[in-house]
């Protein structure tokens, strides 16, 4: 359920960026730059970066259905008359095992992908990671601990 609102506002952003690039177009406004652009890739990163995705590209679409299918099977067992809280139990195991190879998959694609950027690229990269966790969380912005601001011992 989570992954389906992720999804459903990450494409509500994507909608939203090009109609505010289209009208910043049309009335000649400065556009925020691409993120791809701002990575600023050559022509031999972005076809390894291509041919990084395309490799695992089945076992993505695979992991993604198991996620979907635990979460439609969790969602059954917690409406079912009367409930089994065993069946329930394992139904929440199967979706953190589909999650926790989902986010396995993620994690060594993007490692794959750092080893082709360039110092200077993976901090661009980090910078617009922030850039979006703080669109997508808001709150998280203002429960952050500004550098050097966060636990320090007693003397």
């Amino acid at each position: 359920m989570f992954e389906v609102q992720m999804k459903i506002l990450a494409s509500l952003l994507f909608v939203l960026t090009v109609a505010t690039f289209a009208v910043a177009q049309q009335q000649d406004l400065p556009v925020a730059p691409d993120p791809i652009e701002q990575l600023g890739l050559s022509p031999q990163q972005r076809q390894a970066i291509r041919q990084i995705v395309n490799e695992n590209k089945d076992e993505r679409q695979m992991t993604n259905r198991r996620v979907r299918e635990a979460n439609v099977a969790l969602d059954q067992a917690l409406d079912a008359e009367p409930s089994d809280e065993n069946l329930i139990e394992q139904r929440i195991n199967e979706l953190a095992s589909a999650q926790a190879a989902q986010l396995r998959m993620r994690i060594h694609t993007e490692m794959r992908i750092r080893r082709v950027l360039r110092p200077e690229q993976i901090a661009t990269l980090r910078r617009l990671r922030l850039q979006v966790r703080d669109v997508m969380n808001p709150q998280r912005m203002n429960n952050r601990v500004p550098p050097n601001q966060g636990f320090r011992p007693r003397p």
